[in-house]
């Protein structure tokens, strides 16, 4: 069975957890460095969170249909993502194996994933936070 019952639960999980990112004072910077806007694309449920990483600009989430442009366009199960933030997927393994998809110059994605080991508790207390404690159990 899926995590999510619908495009509005991973909006309020991870889409919440981007959010909260890019007004992070200290990690927002980090992530901007990529100079990039990343789509992350989910199946089961369908859903589309869109994030604009461009040095020196203010960030951007966008949860559904977007005008920005992505460069970057992550392709996975909303399952893997969830599992992902917890910390329980790694990347490179999960493109070698299909799980997760790109398009785009992944070699811009591959340089932000040493910097979202610090997101992990985060996204973990976002869930507790949110009386999530099912999604923590469940993965």
């Amino acid at each position: 069975m899926a995590y999510f019952k619908d495009a509005d639960e991973v909006y309020a999980t991870i889409g919440k957890l981007f959010e909260d990112l890019a007004e992070d004072d200290e990690l927002a910077p980090k992530f901007q460095k990529a100079n990039t806007i990343v789509q992350y694309q989910y199946r089961e449920p369908q859903s589309q969170i869109t994030v604009k990483l461009i040095e020196g600009e203010d960030g951007q989430v966008d949860f559904g249909d977007t005008p920005m442009e992505p460069e970057v366009v992550m392709s996975m199960d909303a399952d893997t993502a969830h599992r992902f933030w917890l910390g329980k997927v790694n990347v490179t393994v999960a493109l070698a194996r299909g799980q997760m998809k790109a398009k785009g110059p992944v070699a811009k994605i591959l340089k932000l994933v040493p910097l979202v080991k610090p997101v992990f508790p985060r996204y973990r207390q976002l869930l507790e936070d949110s009386g999530r404690r099912d999604l923590l159990e469940a993965s």
